[in-house]
């Protein structure tokens, strides 16, 4: 099941299971304006960063 981490791991602002973030395919993620700020590539694993699906429900 995919980790929905609490905040972006570069400036930590909060992102919600409800709310905008991206990931690479480790689970790494970011907020949308870091994303942007580091091209889309997740700085861990050089990896292409996309639009995290959003989760509703607690499981």
């Amino acid at each position: 099941m995919l980790e929905m981490k609490p905040a972006c791991e570069k400036c930590e602002t909060a992102t919600p299971k409800d709310g905008a973030a991206e990931i690479c395919s480790f689970e790494c993620t970011f907020c949308p304006p870091c994303a942007e700020g580091m091209a889309h590539v997740c700085p861990n694993c050089g990896g292409e960063l996309l639009p995290r699906p959003k989760r509703t429900l607690d499981l």
